[in-house]
């Protein structure tokens, strides 16, 4: 009720409470002084003041909505933000690239008996090169990699694409490569440990291996974890890991599918390692690599179907020169392997 009305129904009702009053103390004087007797006039109560009727409460709740007032899928009108991984499948690789390391998030092969016996790709017929299959603001370029003090390292070797040009030369393309550091680690036990894997095609007829970066936290003096890692290019723009994984299956039945699978996993750190050290060292939970790179390797495989690689055979690299045959080669004293 408007307050105008509340107003004007205590002032009308507060005078005639006093009209009332004032009648019957009239009367009463009157019967005291005149010995005649009257009639007693009837009064009524005094009315009291109306009270204010308030609207009912149902008016006060927010009205049920039936849709929601905005529309957050609205941004897709201007395009899908993200992110994006691209993915490159090749004749000898597949890939998932992340645009903003300019690394692969992953990189999976696949080798046979078969197709480590094929010498049909020779090196020296293949270049490095910018993966125009990435768009130009999110790839990695040669210029990036030029005196950066890291060498372009393959992700999935070369070494084992020698079934045909064609495949060793998809080894080359950029979106393949990460920096890793060249003496010590590239070079030597890293070229020992893409190595071992060719080897196991001496027991299992079906390897598949998945490669790629890390990123991994490093506790500091202060006794916190941070991630630090350098960004090489000018401008800045190839994101360089701390370590690099391989997951490796063996497959029995020399498809996917079928049979058992032995498994292993290996972290590794981007940096000199002697020779020395066992492969055995590097080997990690597979759940810690899936953690660590949010991935998922072995999803669909049922835990009926595992095996440990590690037990099943010597998880150890096979020391060769790799730097001295890298010479001669460059000398033309050995042809490419």
């Amino acid at each position: 009720m408007p307050l105008d009305n509340l107003i004007f129904g205590a002032i009308t009702g507060a005078a005639a409470g006093a009209a009332a009053t004032s009648l019957y103390f009239t009367a009463k004087r009157q019967q005291e002084t005149t010995p005649t007797p009257t009639a007693t006039p009837t009064t009524n109560p005094p009315p009291s003041a109306t009270a204010p009727t308030l609207p009912h409460t149902s008016i006060l709740k927010p009205p049920t909505l039936t849709q929601p007032p905005v529309d957050p899928s609205g941004i897709y009108a201007y395009g899908f933000p993200g992110p994006i991984s691209d993915l490159k499948p090749t004749p000898s690789l597949l890939s998932s690239f992340n645009r903003s390391t300019r690394n692969p998030h992953w990189v999976a092969e696949h080798i046979t008996p078969a197709s480590l016996a094929l010498r049909n790709g020779d090196r020296r017929h293949s270049y490095f090169a910018e993966d125009s299959q990435i768009p130009e603001a999110f790839r990695a370029r040669l210029s990036d990699y030029h005196a950066s003090g890291y060498d372009r390292g393959h992700q999935v070797p070369a070494a084992d694409a020698k079934w045909s040009q064609s495949a060793m030369d998809s080894t080359f393309y950029l979106s393949n490569m990460c920096p890793q550091v060249g003496d010590g680690f590239n070079r030597d036990y890293w070229a020992h440990f893409e190595d071992f894997c060719r080897r196991l095609t001496v027991r299992y007829p079906s390897v598949r291996i998945v490669t790629g970066p890390l990123y991994l936290p490093r506790r500091e003096a202060d006794g916190k974890w941070r991630v630090s890692y350098e960004v090489i290019g000018s401008p800045p723009n190839v994101s360089v890991p701390t370590h690099f994984y391989k997951v490796v299956y063996g497959e029995d039945a020399g498809r996917p599918g079928a049979g058992s699978v032995a498994l292993a996993a290996f972290v590794l750190p981007n940096a000199p390692i002697r020779n020395e050290r066992s492969l055995k060292e590097f080997e990690v939970p597979l759940e810690l690599v899936e953690r660590a790179s949010g991935l998922v390797f072995a999803g669909k495989l049922p835990r009926e179907r595992r095996r440990k690689l590690c037990a099943e055979v010597d998880c150890s690299v096979v020391v060769k020169e790799y730097a001295d045959r890298q010479k001669a080669f460059a000398k033309g004293e050995v042809k490419a392997r």
